[in-house]
């Protein structure tokens, strides 16, 4: 795989080798991705299994996507104390229980306790020490683009053909073996990476900002909540909003005292001092808004209103998984010939390319072929801006701030799907026979438009172009 230090860092026996530590790390982004978007094609036949509504499964894959978001950065400094391989592999097993206890899941409640915490827990631990070690094991930034492009190839894979494969087992067996096959992939990604170590020491004398973890979950909770809360209350969705602000203000401003004082905040501040990384941040952000926003969106509209069932759903998304696959694997060649910057906005502008034919055919045809178009060009987009957006982030620190700005990172992301799934879910519940689909797929298509205005702010040489030329 290139000049890497993969091969190095394994334990004790025969080395893994870097293809079988990268397949690991792979996989660990392809199944909590897949996690996060398999669910839209079981809602009918989870909520009829359950005794719920398509509202509740609603809050089962957003409540999942904002654990994550809550404790990726407190993942992420974890990584620091006690090692990136000790809570990768006891991220695994955190996720592994929540899958079984989903599979056997007798009521909503339970569901939400095993995909929705448990899974995200474990997701929450394992996914830092995947951007770490890549960061780390590859050191040159040709090697890196193509570790990150096979990570985030297999990531969005996982999101965009979570509908397929979550359709094809829901069809086939049931919506419970499809966590059954969760847990299946955790033993196989254990396997693969039970030798890999840390390029560097844990350090057990480190300290953790508890405050700081409490703070950083409860202000995210808080606004998603928010989100949630627009279909049934607006006066609660603004104090829900406007709490979330307050706590994630009171959290800076604790980071900034802790700082000052000379300790060490569960994030630093001169993190958001890189014009570079926020912007990448944002983009970020962003991308998984548009990837779990359309998820949702289409999955929901294609069972509720066109009466699809999960595997006619998941066929219908193959097309965004070929394309998210084609650009995505394409990662390291488009990184020599393309600056980072030109990568993140043509992606977004295919992307909004890509919402509007769906809108548009969806609107003018009945058939499953009206969405292969639009699906096709927004996975094509993602796939081109995946990795680079990642790149830019991840490289513009070193190495003994990656704990903290992979969290970052992948809490920003999260974040992203959160709201994805929040904002396209809250218009669709408020009415999906009158034009909701279209009201939902057009905020999508804004907030690519706002992704694109963020990439175009990214400066035009980066240290990563530099460095790939």
């Amino acid at each position: 795989m290139g000049t890497s230090r993969a091969a190095e860092t394994v334990g004790t026996g025969q080395p893994a080798g870097p293809g079988r530590v990268l397949a690991a790390l792979a996989l660990a982004q392809f199944i909590c991705s897949f996690a996060g978007s398999n669910m839209n094609v079981m809602i009918n036949d989870i909520s009829r299994d359950l005794g719920t509504t398509v509202q509740g499964v609603q809050v089962a894959i957003t409540i999942f996507l904002l654990v994550m978001a809550a404790l990726m950065i407190p993942g992420g400094k974890l990584t620091d104390r006690y090692g990136r391989r000790r809570c990768f592999l006891a991220g695994l097993l955190v996720y592994a229980v929540g899958a079984l206890l989903s599979a056997a899941a007798p009521g909503l409640g339970v569901l939400i306790l095993g995909n929705s915490i448990l899974e995200g827990v474990g997701t929450a631990l394992l996914i830092p020490p995947v951007y770490i070690l890549t960061t780390l094991l590859y050191p040159d930034v040709t090697s890196r683009a193509r570790a990150f492009g096979v990570v985030m190839a297999l990531g969005g894979i996982g999101a965009a053909a979570g509908p397929l494969i979550g359709g094809l087992i829901t069809t086939f067996v049931s919506w419970r073996a499809a966590f059954v096959f969760q847990a299946l992939v955790i033993v196989v990604i254990v396997l693969l990476g039970r030798r890999i170590e840390d390029p560097l020491p844990p350090d057990p004398g480190r300290s953790f900002d508890t405050k700081g973890a409490v703070l950083s979950a409860v202000g995210l909770v808080l606004v998603v909540m928010g989100i949630l809360a627009a279909d049934n209350n607006v006066w609660l969705m603004v104090a829900l909003l406007v709490s979330g602000a307050l706590v994630l203000w009171w959290f800076l401003r604790s980071a900034r005292a802790a700082e000052a004082s000379g300790g060490e905040p569960l994030l630093s501040p001169r993190l958001f001092r890189n014009r570079t990384s926020n912007l990448g941040l944002v983009t970020q952000n962003l991308q998984w808004l548009l990837l779990m926003g359309t998820s949702f969106t289409v999955a929901a509209y294609l069972q509720v209103v066109r009466g699809y069932d999960a595997i006619q759903t998941g066929v219908v998304f193959t097309a965004a998984t070929l394309g998210l696959l084609a650009t995505s694997l394409s990662a390291e060649r488009l990184a020599r010939r393309h600056p980072q910057r030109t990568l993140v906005m043509a992606g977004f502008a295919v992307c909004v390319a890509g919402v509007i034919v769906l809108i548009v055919l969806a609107g003018s045809s009945a058939t499953a072929w009206a969405f292969v178009p639009g699906l096709l060009f927004i996975g094509l987009g993602l796939g081109v801006m995946l990795t680079p957006s990642v790149n830019v982030v991840q490289s513009s620190f070193p190495e003994a701030q990656q704990g903290e700005i992979s969290g970052l990172s992948r809490s920003v992301s999260n974040l992203g799907s959160s709201f994805g799934t929040a904002i396209a879910g809250t218009i669709l519940v408020a009415g999906l026979d009158r034009g909701a689909y279209a009201a939902a797929m057009t905020a999508l298509a804004v907030a690519g438009l706002g992704g694109l205005a963020a990439a175009a702010r990214l400066p035009r040489q980066t240290d990563t172009d530099t460095d790939t030329g």
